[in-house]
């Protein structure tokens, strides 16, 4: 079995164990690496994270411990992904992002993820298609199991897959990246949107309908879908918060074509 290529960085030195771990477990959550799937050699892995083979066998130890990893000896082993899940107590840092803080994210993610989206219809290759719609059958089945709040956390890490594989589907890694960062960052908003019921339905559904509008390459409707899409998270942030977003969006992040028609002559 051939090892996933799969990029890891330097980690911080006063945070060497617990980042090697989140860094590992990121991978996970995200959906780069999957049940089944190989890391790279105990020596590649710790230097491409920049760190002591021994913190790297601690980490790995933690993570097997968890049952998210585990390591086999002899010629054909190493160590594998076990569990396509990864419980949220392992991304120790999620909280490091205060609740007033999430507007930020919030205002960024309708810049860039409504553009990301619309690249992705351009690039998408099917197997995009097919892991997005498997992804959305995982959900359902969830639902389908009873008490969506039950396993909310599996939930939000197919919806955080969702959107990481949308961003897959540009082929810009780039674009991976910065969308890896916004969602890492809006875990505490995303958190408090899945807890306010019907939402799970809602998701599930408004994930059918975003992929339709990829597949179809329609702009104009994967900005309308993508515009419900989050402003859903914006008004659970709001109801949170009790502070209002700006909304509607600002004129420059309008697509060109409605203000074409803004501005037509009567």
């Amino acid at each position: 079995m051939q090892s996933v290529d799969v990029a890891f960085t330097p980690v911080a030195p006063r945070r060497t164990f617990e980042g090697a771990v989140e860094q590992i477990a990121e991978r996970i959550r995200l959906g780069e690496l999957a049940a089944g799937d190989r890391l790279p050699s105990e020596r590649e892995l710790a230097a491409a994270m920049q760190i002591s083979r021994p913190t790297l066998r601690e980490a790995v130890r933690v993570l097997a411990d968890s049952g998210v990893l585990t390591v086999r000896p002899g010629s054909a082993g190493g160590t594998f992904v076990t569990s396509d899940y990864v419980p949220i107590e392992l991304l120790r840092s999620k909280s490091d992002l205060r609740l007033d803080e999430v507007a930020g994210v919030l205002e960024a993610r309708r810049l860039i993820e409504p553009r990301v989206a619309q690249l992705a219809a351009v690039n998408a290759r099917e197997e995009d298609f097919a892991h997005l719609t498997r992804l959305i059958e995982r959900q359902q089945e969830l639902l389908d199991d009873g008490d969506v709040l039950a396993h909310e956390d599996r939930f939000l890490q197919l919806d955080t897959q969702f959107h990481v594989r949308i961003a897959r589907a540009t082929g810009n890694s780039t674009i991976v990246s910065l969308m890896r960062t916004l969602l890492r960052r809006l875990e505490i908003a995303r958190d408090l949107a899945l807890h306010e019921q019907p939402v799970a339905p809602w998701v599930i559904d408004v994930h059918e309908r975003t992929l339709a509008a990829i597949r179809s390459a329609d702009h104009e409707r994967i900005e309308r879908v993508m515009d419900e899409h989050l402003a859903a998270m914006e008004r659970a942030w709001e109801r949170a918060t009790d502070r209002m977003l700006v909304r509607p969006i600002p004129d420059f992040m309008r697509p060109v074509a409605e203000r074409g028609r803004d501005r037509a002559p009567e």
